[in-house]
């Protein structure tokens, strides 16, 4: 559009010898008739149309000019007009002009001996708002109507816009004259004003923007790219932001800014737009700006992980622990299928909530699923632990949910029944009890300083040392690592291993330093404890339990690594459950003597004198019984220590991972693939659809599932792919793969389904091990929202690192 810096100037472009031709004619017929008599029956024909500027909302309709009534007495008010299209009505009606008639003549009014017409030579008096009305042969203003959005109450105020002007004797009366007054008010006045304002675009807000220099866009992007950057780079590190002294004068402002310095050092182009060298206003390092870019970033990891679920069926899982503040924070955790079949896990958010009651759990639960637009009733499954605020039948969360998704079916996690399985065994035996006390004690006394720490490596190079020059071990790049005993945790029963197996490897420098403090401790208390620690770590019983937890542990680690995996499915966790179980049953059975033989060899390597085994047993613990004598040690390490803690084991097991506990589980067995058969059993999986996912499939397409699983039964073993599947989990990425989840889509909704039901609350656990990196003692007033921010984009890292600054 043409820009035009006052109203008078916008008219006369219609006189410009670049317009039409009939634009000129109507120009010269004005001239002419303001001397002589008017032309007969000739009508001001419209003026040419003009580019209209677009305006408005993205909701606002588009005015067709050529749909605006001329006639001012005719014509809507601009105060009926919708708000959002009076902007448009009024450029299309500048475009337009003020209707000026010529009528061969005009209509008189008044007595017969004065009557009063009107004359069209007023329109070159007042070219710019005078208009008259064929049908109530009235004067109107242009102007006054074009801005007047509301109707004006005042008395008179009207008669220009609504009502018209008919009292020609008081126009030509000098000062009086009525049109004088008339664009003298103050009314008119403002209208001018608007209208020149309105159609000066180059003075609109907008226009003055776009004239910021294309340099000042560029260094304001690279600038807050700089800021976006380090923020994230920092988040993904679990670094803090802000400093306590972030003055210029501080030797260590904060990480945000000593890396901004330090990406300045390396390119000058950054350098000379960043800190100092940056606008007052614009210098994006305020603490605000970096909540809010962290909070952009999670959003977005929010709304991809909404994007990647989409209408699919998913899971829940939820699980609350105490931060660094002493609050109580609740993560969530949703598990789905994606696109290409992959099992997915994604934290979504984590909420502070008052107390860990269920109905505040699930109130919590509820309100982040529906902020982020989640469909509740797509809900399959739900994971949680073994708490009663969880797992409770009546009033429990996973009760809660229920009542609204009744097939959300509940899981217990089972890296959390591994843990109670193993540890109540584990407590249940005295003998095993007993020698985790003393584990405990005997590391504290190691590596209660650092001077000790350091004797016992010292000891263990030492021992490297000689083994290498024996040739009993062999050198490589990784091996023969000096290492140190660790202490067992409470809630990790992995750590319980890795404690057993570094004590086994630091076995004789743990009895060097021992013998060192009794012979030179500083008071009588450390020497009596290293002696009582000594005798313990010597004791038969101490070295046979140790090996016997080692093997136990070794094959339960699998298990228990294995069901920390995002992707794991819940049939495969079964089937390493079941493995597991046989394979300490078959460690009961045959593996006494080999157990033994084990221990015989590593006292003979340490030393140590062993019992003999066929020697009655006297208990050294408590008082002596007159039955110890009918008892040989080995009677009593077999069956009361072997084979009584083995068989607390396995039926801990059998309790806590009972198959018939879920008949969904059972059924579910059905799908996936058989070693020595790829056939599926169709009945059985008709009946696990019909009976645990009826509103997941229509009556039609349960018929439809019965046929599509007979082909498939035919087709899958002549496809290398699907039939080269071991699991439930690659048979579904394989359907993906090899596109026949089109073909075999009902198979395909219900293995996904399946894949849905989780196996452990591993990936909460995890959100928990970032809040502590996150929430530090020096970071404790960190905001909620803030940390939910900082932990969603730590944690999905994968989908934050990939998102565009």
């Amino acid at each position: 559009m043409v820009k035009f810096k006052t109203l008078d100037a916008f008219y006369k472009r219609k006189t410009d010898g670049h317009d039409t031709t009939e634009i000129t004619n109507q120009n010269n017929k004005r001239s002419k008739a303001s001397t002589s008599e008017p032309e007969p029956e000739v009508l001001n024909q419209p003026l040419p149309e003009e580019p209209i500027p677009e305006t408005g909302g993205p909701n606002s309709e588009e005015v067709d000019p050529n749909s605006l009534e001329r006639d001012p007495a005719k014509r809507k008010q601009l105060s009926l007009y919708p708000v959002n299209q009076r902007e448009q009505v009024r450029l299309a009606y500048l475009n337009l002009g003020p209707f000026q008639i010529q009528l061969k003549t005009y209509p008189a009014k008044g007595s017969e001996k004065h009557p009063r017409r009107f004359q069209y030579s007023w329109f070159n008096i007042f070219p710019n708002w005078l208009e008259y009305s064929p049908t109530t042969h009235a004067s109107y203003c242009f102007l006054c109507y074009v801005f007047s959005d509301k109707p004006n109450v005042h008395h008179g105020s009207d008669a220009f816009t609504v009502k018209g002007f008919d009292n020609r004797k008081k126009v030509n009366d000098g000062k009086n004259c009525k049109f004088l007054k008339h664009v003298g008010s103050s009314q008119h006045k403002s209208a001018v004003l608007f209208a020149e304002n309105l159609l000066n675009q180059a003075a609109h807000i907008e226009n003055v923007i776009e004239k910021q220099s294309t340099d000042q866009i560029l260094k304001n992007r690279k600038r807050l790219k700089a800021s976006i950057d380090i923020v994230r780079w920092l988040t993904f590190q679990a670094c803090a932001f802000r400093g306590h002294d972030e003055t210029t004068n501080s030797k260590n402002q904060c990480n945000f800014l000593e890396l901004l310095k330090l990406l300045a050092t390396y390119n000058d182009e950054v350098a000379n737009i960043v800190l100092e060298n940056a606008p007052y206003n614009s210098k994006y390092t305020s603490g605000l700006i970096q909540k809010e870019i962290i909070g952009i970033i999670a959003n977005k990891v929010r709304k991809h992980i909404r994007n990647e679920i989409g209408d699919s069926y998913f899971c829940v899982m939820v699980d609350e622990a105490r931060d660094e503040s002493k609050k109580e924070q609740m993560a969530i955790v949703l598990r789905f299928v994606d696109k290409d079949g992959v099992i997915r896990e994604r934290l979504l958010d984590l909420v502070h909530v008052s107390d860990t009651a269920s109905l505040t759990l699930k109130t919590n639960l509820w309100n982040q699923l529906l902020k982020h637009e989640f469909d509740t009733s797509k809900i399959r499954g739900q994971g949680y632990d073994g708490a009663s605020n969880m797992r409770g039948e009546w009033n429990g969360l996973q009760a809660l949910v229920v009542k609204d998704c009744p097939y959300a079916y509940y899981v217990h996690c089972f890296a959390h029944r591994l843990q109670l399985a193993l540890v109540a065994a584990a407590r249940e035996v005295i003998p095993v009890h007993q020698f985790f006390s003393n584990l405990a004690f005997i590391i504290n006394v190691v590596c209660s300083s650092s001077k000790r720490h350091d004797e016992l490596q010292k000891a263990k190079s030492t021992e490297i040392k000689n083994l290498v020059e024996l040739g009993e071990i062999k050198t490589g790049k990784g091996a023969n690592q000096v290492g140190t005993l660790k202490r067992a945790g409470d809630t990790r029963w992995g750590s319980h291993f890795n404690s057993v197996c570094n004590l086994l490897k630091m076995f004789n420098p743990t009895c060097l330093v021992l013998q060192g403090i009794i012979k030179d401790g500083s008071c009588y208390s450390h020497r009596g404890d290293a002696d009582a620690a000594y005798t313990y770590l010597k004791s038969f019983e101490f070295v046979f339990i140790l090996h016997l937890i080692k093997e136990i542990m070794g094959r339960t680690d699998i298990l228990s690594q294995a069901l920390q995996k995002k992707s794991q499915d819940i049939l495969n966790a079964i089937e390493l459950v079941s493995a597991t179980k046989k394979s300490l049953n078959e460690f009961r059975n045959n593996k006494w003597l080999c157990l033994l033989e084990e221990v015989k060899m590593f006292y003979e390597k340490h030393r140590i004198d062993m019992p003999d085994m066929q020697a009655p047993y006297k208990s050294g613990r408590y008082r002596p019984r007159q039955q110890d004598n009918h008892v040989t040690f080995e009677h009593y390490y077999r069956v009361d220590v072997f084979i009584c803690i083995l068989d607390k084991q396995l039926q801990e097991l059998d309790s806590r991972f009972s198959d018939h506990a879920m008949e969904l589980l059972t059924l579910a067995s059905n799908l996936a693939p058989k070693e020595d058969s790829q056939v599926f059993n169709v009945d059985e999986i008709c009946l696990l659809m019909e009976k645990y996912y009826p509103e997941d499939f229509t009556e039609q397409e349960r018929i439809h599932l019965k046929y599509q699983l007979e082909i498939f039964n035919v087709e899958m073993p002549k496809n290398s792919i699907l039939s080269g599947a071991s699991s439930i989990a690659q048979l579904c990425t394989s359907l993906e793969e090899t596109k026949k989840s089109e073909t075999y889509h009902l198979l395909s909704r219900l293995i996904r389904l399946l894949l849905t039901l989780p196996v452990s609350t591993a990936m909460t656990e995890r959100g928990f091990s970032a809040m502590k990196l996150c929430k530090t003692r020096l970071r404790n007033m960190m905001a909620d929202d803030f940390l939910a921010d900082i932990l969603v984009v730590y944690i999905e890292k994968e989908i934050a690192e990939k998102i565009d600054s």
